[in-house]
C-alpha cells in the first residue's frame, strides 16, 4: 500500500481492477467480444478514448482502475479499433459527434501519419504535430505502449514480473536463439511479450498494474487519463 493510503482506497482500486478484468473474456474470440463491449457503451459515451487493440484498451482500463477512476460511471468508452488504419474508417462509421463526447486516443509513433489523415478526413482537423494531435486528445507512444512500459519500469523490474509469472525461463531461451541474442534487453521483453495476443494482454495489465504501484505510468498514458479526466 502506498504511503498515506487510506484502506478505503485500496479496497476500491482492487473493486475497479476486478471488474476491468471480469469484462474481459478468455480464448479465441477474446478481441471480439471486447470489441463488442466497448462498442456497446458509445451510445450513452461522453468519452471515447480510440486504442489500436484489446491489449491496449486493458492497460487503459487498468491505469484507470489504478487511479481509482471508474470509467463505466464516467462514460468513457475505451474502443480497440483494429490497427491505426481504422481510424478514419471507424469514424466515419460513426457519422457526427454530438458536441459534447470527446474524442481521445493513443497511437504508436510509425502509425502517427495514418491517425492524423484519418483524424482530418472525419473533420477533426489537419493536425500536423504531436502537440497538434494532443490538443485533440491523442498522445503517441515511441514504438508502441509496450516499449513506454517497459521503459518506464526498467528491464529489472519487468523481469521481477515475468518471474513472478513462471516465464522468466522462457524468456531467458528467447535471449538465446540467434535471432536476439544481441539484440537490447528491451527489443527482446517487446518480442517476448508480443508473441500472442493473449500474453500480450496479459503483460499489459501486469505491468501498468506495476507501473501504477511505483508511480510510474508512461507519460502518454498517463496524459490520456488526465483528459478524459479533465472535461
Amino acid at each position: 500500500m502506498a504511503t498515506g493510503e487510506r484502506p478505503m482506497d485500496a479496497a476500491r482500486r482492487r473493486e475497479l481492477a476486478r471488474r476491468v478484468l471480469d469484462g474481459y473474456a478468455s480464448g479465441p474470440d477474446a478481441p471480439v467480444q471486447a470489441t463488442a463491449r466497448a462498442l456497446a457503451k458509445i451510445d450513452r459515451a461522453v468519452a471515447l478514448v480510440l486504442v489500436e487493440g484489446v491489449s491496449d484498451q486493458i492497460a487503459v482500463e487498468t491505469a484507470a482502475a489504478g487511479r481509482g477512476r471508474d470509467l463505466d460511471a464516467e462514460r468513457v468508452a475505451v474502443v480497440p479499433i483494429g490497427g491505426a488504419h481504422a481510424t478514419g474508417r471507424f469514424l466515419a462509421s460513426l457519422g457526427p459527434l454530438h458536441p459534447q463526447v470527446r474524442l481521445a486516443g493513443l497511437c504508436d509513433l510509425p502509425e502517427v501519419d495514418i491517425v492524423r489523415r484519418g483524424l482530418a478526413a472525419a473533420g477533426f482537423g489537419v493536425p500536423l504535430t504531436q502537440a497538434d494531435l494532443a490538443k485533440l486528445g491523442f498522445f503517441v507512444c515511441v514504438d508502441d505502449l509496450e516499449d513506454e512500459l517497459i521503459r518506464a519500469l526498467g528491464v529489472e523490474t519487468v523481469e521481477a514480473v515475468l518471474d513472478s509469472q513462471g516465464d522468466l525461463g522462457s524468456f531467458r531461451t528467447l535471449q538465446g536463439q540467434p535471432a536476439w541474442r544481441d539484440r537490447r534487453p528491451e527489443a527482446q521483453l517487446r518480442r517476448f511479450m508480443g508473441s500472442g495476443s493473449r500474453r500480450k494482454s496479459r503483460y499489459a495489465r501486469l505491468l501498468v498494474e506495476a507501473a501504477v504501484a511505483r508511480d510510474a505510468l508512461p507519460r502518454p498514458l498517463d496524459r490520456l487519463l488526465a483528459y478524459v479526466g479533465a472535461h
